[in-house]
């Protein structure tokens, strides 16, 4: 007699998620690992389709959810940039005025035409949220990338974040396990659990709930 196969366990990454969030604000999301922050953050992205639900986003979207996603390996740093303005709706002209910009604040401008594939995972993520931050998308996410980059440069991201979410009007999104980073930025902050949410409001809140 054939031996029973064990049932296979489903599991949903996510349960009855359901939130709003305004333009121009600075929301935090938190939670343990396995929570279904990552998961979110890709169907908000569109890199992953919901199996129920819908998502409406108002406005265009840039996201940095790991060091690799949104470059093209092979080209260097300066056609990555051309590449992905251009996917976010601008033009060569419009990009143009912004790459210097770009390229300054990522501060590896002797490897800006070098392939990505030989970046560090450090060059990576700074000249990743450097394209994020200039280039004009009305929505930011990012996903614990900042952990990537160094002490400097870290507080140099929060300086920009904070200045395109309250100067510029720009919704940001950003998953992190540092509560001092989440303090610092967001006023507001969602805690995952399992899958569901279980605590939105007040950051300060958010991380005695965590």
């Amino acid at each position: 007699e054939q031996a029973k196969l064990p049932q296979r366990k489903k599991i949903n990454a996510l349960n009855g998620v359901s939130f709003e969030i305004e333009r121009g604000e600075a929301v935090g999301i938190i939670g343990a690992n396995g929570a279904g922050k990552s998961t979110l953050l890709k169907i908000l992205s569109r890199i992953t389709a919901p199996t129920s639900g819908k998502v409406y986003l108002d406005g265009t979207l840039s996201s940095m959810l790991e060091v690799g996603t949104g470059f093209h390996p092979e080209l260097s740093g300066r056609e990555n940039i051309y590449i992905n303005g251009t996917i976010l709706g601008m033009t060569r002209k419009e990009i143009d005025s912004k790459i210097e910009d770009i390229i300054a604040f990522s501060e590896i401008r002797e490897f800006i035409d070098t392939p990505v594939k030989r970046y560090s995972s450090g060059m990576y993520v700074k000249l990743a949220f450097a394209v994020a931050a200039y280039l004009e998308s009305d929505i930011m996410i990012l996903d614990e990338v900042l952990a990537v980059g160094d002490m400097k440069f870290q507080k140099k991201c929060l300086d920009k974040m904070q200045e395109l979410s309250s100067k510029e009007g720009r919704t940001v999104l950003c998953v992190s396990h540092n509560m001092v980073t989440i303090s610092k930025f967001c006023k507001r902050c969602i805690v995952l659990d399992k899958g569901s949410v279980i605590f939105d409001g007040d950051t300060g809140e958010a991380i005695q709930e965590y």
